[in-house]
């Protein structure tokens, strides 16, 4: 850990103040382990307008890409409401032009009808109040459809939120789409092929621990980023040992 020292990006996390973090996050890890197959993850990202993205790219040496600036956006926006399956490494989704209540439950029904045999499934997303109203709640538990939140300010407890970043990346950056019918068609694409090179099983199954252990990736992730700290500022940290 001494000696060498190399140019790193920072990264912030979240600390979650929830009074039931551990409790959901109990529960979160309990059904990844044990029912992976019925499990899905859910949330929405946005809002995604029609402008330049910056982003980066292959391009000729002394060449760079530019895109231009944009000063007036009639376009409005859209959210995209992406589900997970952990069984089966998939992820799938479709843009809407708000979040609310009925767009949430049409989410839900789209991941009911991924196990139409009416056994019960497992949905984790965060506890945004589009996704607990009464009618919600009402439509889950006659449908056998049980719910998994994330503590509050916790979204990396989220799987799906892993998979919206190269989604990002891959479509998103370094674009200028000119409407969004064709910037949708970009993530679909990315979605189809994506889909179609899912993990096998059995890699799924060797990966297992990765996603059930949050807690433990969290606290090393804190040790991490106190040690970089103190060596951004001079510190000793004696092989990086000091935690907060």
């Amino acid at each position: 850990m001494g000696g060498v020292r190399t140019f790193q990006r920072i990264k912030t996390w979240k600390e979650s103040t929830d009074l039931m973090r551990d409790a959901r996050l109990d529960r979160i890890e309990h059904i990844l382990a044990r029912f992976p197959d019925r499990t899905f993850a859910f949330d929405e990202f946005g809002p995604l307008g029609i402008r330049p993205t910056a982003g980066g790219g292959w391009s000729g040496q002394g060449r760079p890409d530019r895109l231009p600036v944009t000063y007036h956006r009639t376009h409005g926006v859209t959210y995209f409401h992406g589900f997970y399956s952990i069984g089966d490494d998939t992820l799938w989704g479709v843009n809407r032009r708000r979040k609310g209540t009925v767009k949430t439950l049409a989410a839900l029904k789209s991941i009911r009808a991924a196990r139409p045999d009416g056994s019960r499934v497992y949905v984790i997303l965060d506890n945004l109040s589009a996704h607990n109203g009464k009618k919600i709640r009402r439509w889950a538990k006659n449908n056998n459809v049980h719910f998994c939140f994330t503590p509050t300010n916790a979204s990396w407890a989220n799987p799906v939120e892993a998979r919206f970043g190269p989604l990002r990346q891959f479509t998103l950056a370094n674009s200028n789409h000119p409407n969004h019918p064709v910037r949708t068609c970009a993530p679909h694409a990315c979605l189809r092929r994506r889909n179609a090179n899912a993990r096998h099983p059995d890699v799924l199954e060797a990966q297992g621990l990765g996603k059930v252990m949050l807690r433990p990736v969290r606290s090393d992730l804190r040790r991490m980023c106190w040690s970089a700290m103190q060596n951004r500022h001079g510190f000793q940290d004696h092989g990086g040992l000091y935690a907060p």
